[in-house]
C-alpha cells in the first residue's frame, strides 16, 4: 500500500519520527508540495497511484481527486479540513479524517502567552535592560509601557468549545471573570465567575476578548468596525483561532487611532502573511506565525492520532471521519 505525505515538514521538521506510519505501508514524505490549488499538476503527480494521502495545507480539490483513481483515504494533519473538497471526496468514496483534539492546552497556553506579553511587555523590557536602560536609570526600576493586572478583569470568550473552555479555566485561575458567547450555551457551566451572555454584552463589558470560534459564514469578520466600536477603548483582542474572523483593515484602523488599546494574533487571513497585510504596520499589535498548535508535545500527539486514524480505517473501524 502506497502512502504519500504531501507537506510533512511543518508537522515534523526532524524532531519526530515517521516510523509508526512506515509500518503501515510504503511511505513517501514530501517536506513541501504547494499551498496553491493552481499547482494541480504537481499535486496530482506526487499523489500518483497512492491509496493513502496525508495533507496539512496542500489542497485537494474536486478536479485533482478526479485524477487520483486509486485514492481511498485522506488524512488531514490538522483540525480544520477546508483544504479538502470533502463532498467531492465522499462522492468518490474517499474517507477524509482530521485531528480534532491534539492541541487544546497548547493553544490555550499560547492565548495566555500573548495576553501576558500584552500586559507586561516582558521581551521589550528585557531588551531595554540589555541595551543599558536600567544601568543608566536614575530610579531603582522603570517601565516603558502600562502594566496590567488581570485579577478582577472580564475576559470575553467567543466560542466555548474545548479550547475556549480551557482558556476560561486558566482565566478563572488568574482571578478573571469569564463572559461567554457561544451558539450552544451549556448553562450548567455557569457560575459566579462564568456567565453566558449575548455578543453585545460581551463586547461592551470585556477587558480582554479572545476568539475561539470556528470559521463559518456567520463568524467570518465577526470582529469588524461595527463590533469594535462596541468594545471598551482599553480592550485587548486575542486571536489564536482563525485569521478571517477579523476584518484586518478595521482592526488596523482601530489600533492606529487608539480605538482599542492592543491586539495579539497568531493567525491572519492569508498565510504566510502577505507584505500588504495592514496589521504589519498597525500600532500595539503582536503577530506570531501560527505557532499556537506547534509545541513538540502537541505535534507528537497529532502524529500519533493521525496514525491511529489510519490504523482504525484499515481495520474497518473508522474514527474522526469528517465526510460521513
Amino acid at each position: 500500500m502506497k502512502i504519500v505525505v504531501l507537506d510533512g515538514y511543518t508537522l515534523n521538521p526532524g524532531d519526530l519520527s515517521w516510523n509508526g506510519l512506515d509500518k503501515l505501508g510504503d511511505v513517501t514524505v514530501y517536506d513541501r508540495t504547494s499551498y496553491n490549488q493552481n499547482d494541480k499538476g504537481l499535486i496530482v503527480e506526487r499523489v500518483g497511484d497512492a491509496e493513502i494521502v496525508f495533507t496539512n495545507k496542500t489542497p485537494l480539490t474536486e478536479e485533482m481527486l478526479k485524477e487520483m483513481p486509486n485514492l481511498k483515504y485522506i488524512g488531514v494533519l490538522a483540525t480544520g479540513y477546508n483544504v479538502v473538497d470533502v463532498k467531492a471526496a465522499k462522492d468518490r468514496g474517499i474517507v477524509v479524517t482530521n485531528i480534532p483534539t491534539y492541541g487544546t492546552m497548547a493553544v490555550a497556553q499560547m492565548t495566555f502567552a500573548l495576553l501576558l506579553e500584552m500586559c507586561h511587555h516582558v521581551w521589550a523590557h528585557s531588551e531595554d535592560v540589555k541595551n543599558g536602560a536600567w544601568t543608566n536609570n536614575v530610579d531603582w526600576c522603570f517601565w516603558n509601557y502600562p502594566l496590567i493586572e488581570l485579577e478582577g478583569k472580564n475576559i470575553g470568550i467567543i466560542g466555548f468549545g474545548r479550547i475556549g473552555k480551557a482558556v476560561g479555566q486558566i482565566a478563572q485561575a488568574f482571578g478573571m471573570k469569564v463572559l461567554v458567547y457561544d451558539r450552544s450555551p451549556n448553562l450548567e457551566l455557569a457560575s459566579n465567575t462564568l456567565k453566558y451572555v449575548e455578543l453585545e454584552e460581551l463586547l461592551s463589558e470585556s477587558d480582554v476578548i479572545s476568539l475561539h470560534c470556528p470559521l463559518l459564514e456567520s463568524t467570518t469578520g465577526i470582529i469588524n468596525k461595527n463590533t469594535i466600536n462596541k468594545m471598551k477603548e482599553n480592550v485587548i483582542l486575542i486571536n489564536t483561532s482563525r485569521g478571517p474572523l477579523i476584518n484586518e483593515f478595521d482592526l488596523a484602523e482601530a489600533l492606529n487611532n487608539g480605538r482599542i488599546s492592543g491586539a495579539a494574533v497568531d493567525v491572519v487571513s492569508s498565510e504566510p502573511i502577505k507584505e500588504d497585510n495592514p496589521l504589519l504596520k498597525a500600532k500595539n499589535i503582536i503577530i506570531t506565525p501560527h505557532i499556537a498548535w506547534a509545541p513538540i508535545e502537541a505535534r507528537s500527539r497529532l502524529l500519533d492520532i493521525a496514525i491511529n486514524n489510519l490504523e482504525k480505517y484499515l481495520a474497518g473501524s473508522q474514527i474522526n471521519v469528517v465526510n460521513l
